[in-house]
Parts: C-alpha cells; sequence; structure tokens
C-alpha cells in the first residue's frame, strides 16, 4: 500500500484531501465530516485505492515490486537514498538526484533548523524518502545509495520525508501541500521551520561577544548588562533585517553609534548597532522585509573593531539572539494535524 504524499484541509469547508501515489496514478480522495458515514459504506469497494494512514510502518518494505507483484496489485513502497556530505549540502542533494530548485526549497526549509554554513559538515548524513520509479517489468530495484551510485536515481520528485543527521543531533521534516498542490514541509507535530524570523543578520566570522547580564565593557571598563551578542565580520559586510517590520528609529545614539531599530510584529523588536552606513533610501517609518539590507557592519559608537551588535527584544526585554524563541509559520490546523502526524511517523520509520 503507497504511502501518501500528502495531507491538506480547507477550514472554511471542513474537507480534507489525501493524494495517495498508487504506483503511476495518484488518487484524490476527498473526505467531509458530512460524508464520513457515505464514505464508511464505500470502505470495501474502495480498499484497492484507499491509503492506509495505520499500517505498521515495520512491515513497509523499501523496494518497487517485481512484475508478479505489480500484477497481483501490490503498490510500489518508497524508496529510501542516502548520501554523506562531502564539502556542502547542495553536493549532496545533487548525488541524490535533486534538482536545483528543489534543492533550494529545501535549504529553505531547513533553514530554522540548521545553519548549513557552521552545522553541516563532511561526514554528517543526509536521507530521503522517496516515491518509487515506475516498477519495471524485469528487474526489482532495491533501495539505492548515492555513495556507491551517483546517479541511482533520475527522479526528480519532491521527497516524502527528509532527515539531516549533525553528529548527534538529527532533524526530519515531512512533505505537505496545500489545495493548490504547492509543497512545504513540517516537522512530525505540524510545525513549520520556513523562518519567518531568521537567526542571524548576517554572515559572521566569529561571535565576539555573547550576550550577557553583567560584563565588563571592554570601553568603559564598567560592569553592565550586554543586552545583544557581538558578531564580527569585515567592514562593510552587509546587515540583513532579521523579520518583516517598521523603522522605528534610524540614526546615532550615544555607544550604539550608527543603529537601526526595527519594531516586528509583536512582540519583537530588534537592534542593529556599530553600523558604518545605512541602506540608501532607509528611513523612519520604512517597511522592511525578512532579508533585506539596511545597513553595512562598521564600528561607530563604542567598538573596539568592526562587528554588529545585534539585539533581540520580547515584550520590550532583551534577550539572547542566539537562543531566543523565534516564531515561525502557521502550523496545520488541528483537524489535519494528527493524521499528518501518523504519516510522519511512518514515514520516519524508514528514515
Amino acid at each position: 500500500m503507497p504511502l501518501p504524499a500528502f495531507v491538506a484541509s480547507s477550514a472554511r469547508s471542513g474537507k480534507v484531501i489525501l493524494v495517495c501515489a498508487l504506483s503511476s496514478v495518484c488518487a484524490a480522495l476527498i473526505f467531509s465530516p458530512h460524508r464520513a458515514k457515505h464514505a464508511a459504506d464505500q470502505d470495501d469497494a474502495n480498499t484497492a485505492q484507499s491509503p492506509s494512514l495505520n499500517r505498521d510502518a515495520a512491515s513497509s518494505t523499501l523496494h518497487a515490486p517485481s512484475a508478479p507483484e505489480a500484477a497481483s496489485g501490490t503498490a510500489p513502497q518508497p524508496v529510501v537514498r542516502s548520501a554523506t556530505v562531502r564539502s556542502s549540502f547542495a553536493e549532496a542533494a545533487q548525488r541524490l538526484g535533486l534538482d536545483d530548485r528543489t534543492t533550494a526549497m529545501l535549504a529553505h526549509a531547513f533553514a530554522g533548523e540548521i545553519d548549513f554554513r557552521r552545522d553541516l559538515k563532511p561526514g554528517n548524513t543526509i536521507s530521503l524518502v522517496v516515491d518509487p520509479p515506475a516498477a519495471s517489468a524485469s528487474t526489482t530495484p532495491t533501495p539505492a545509495s548515492a555513495d556507491t551510485s551517483p546517479q541511482a536515481s533520475e527522479a526528480d520528485d519532491t521527497p516524502l520525508a527528509v532527515r539531516i543527521e549533525t553528529g548527534k543531533s538529527s532533524h526530519d521534516l515531512f512533505l505537505y501541500r496545500n489545495l493548490d498542490g504547492k509543497p512545504f514541509y513540517y516537522t512530525k507535530d505540524g510545525t513549520s521551520t520556513t523562518p519567518s524570523f531568521s537567526r542571524y543578520p548576517l554572515a559572521y566570522e566569529r561571535v565576539s561577544s555573547d550576550f550577557a547580564l553583567r560584563r565588563l565593557d571592554p570601553v568603559t571598563h564598567r560592569w553592565q548588562s550586554h543586552d545583544g551578542v557581538d558578531l564580527a565580520a569585515p567592514a562593510g559586510t552587509p546587515v540583513h533585517a532579521t523579520a518583516r517590520g517598521t523603522v522605528s528609529f534610524i540614526g546615532r545614539q550615544t555607544g550604539y553609534g550608527k543603529v537601526i531599530v526595527l519594531r516586528n510584529p509583536p512582540p519583537y523588536q530588534t537592534v542593529f548597532a556599530h553600523l558604518s552606513r545605512f541602506a540608501k533610501g532607509l528611513h523612519r517609518g520604512a517597511q522592511v522585509h525578512r532579508g533585506q539590507v539596511i545597513g553595512y557592519v562598521g564600528s561607530t559608537g563604542w567598538a573596539t573593531g568592526p562587528h554588529l551588535h545585534y539585539e533581540v527584544h520580547v515584550d520590550a526585554v532583551p534577550k539572547d539572539p542566539l537562543t531566543v524563541a523565534l516564531p515561525g509559520n502557521d502550523p496545520l490546523d488541528p483537524t489535519e494535524r494528527a493524521q499528518f502526524a501518523k504519516e510522519a511517523d511512518r514515514l520516519a520509520a524508514l528514515l
């Protein structure tokens, strides 16, 4: 029995759409609370076409069926592919047979979980669960390892599940498609990791000073709180807004030098200090979007060298920008989250 490629719902219509890969045919089954009884009466007649969301994952096999199996109506099972990172996520994804569009989408989806530049290292593993290729009449495809057979798969289908193992940590995401068929990735509990609020505002070299409730200031030589983190980077490095917001202050302040304060969606506010200059056209009241360049690294104000002093305030209270909980996109609707979690459990068992 095939695994569903996605679960999607409409809050207004109260309908849930399940789409499954049945060999090379995708069958769409629409369920509604008002049709529940009718659907139940049709279960026996539709058994060969309906997906099973409660099937024991341990019974799944990781190969497409042989010709006799296909003839008997047994659907091909998802395939697991793995690759060990050699230099980057992109090169590992290429060996896994993913196209540029899918690679970019996955990199964006994992952005809230992993800093690829810092967290992903050679030797880490990337695994995918993908729909099986069309069953051959004379052969039985077996799970492919991208390390031993770089060209093992020519399929460019969007993965049903992805796991990235970074040392002792493991990060899993699962495919979800909305009613328009647009793909998204969610954690098992139905939460999107695609960030609406980025963790880092620039490509920095190191953290030169941590967030601290009490720190000896290197300029004033007084003990005081350090309400943000100092991210060392060459002068002129672009600084990006970490979330959409409104410029509530842009100018000079004692100590901060050239500084920008953004009023982000409540309860957040962000501060970018010691800038060498501001982005052209930026002014108080201007609207900015996440990722927009708002200024450039400098050493204005009380700074001993070029770096960005970055703060995140929650309800007007400064928090450590490197560990503060950041908002993500809205999670799945509760009515579909439980069903999505069941399918995610099945896919996770294959990884």
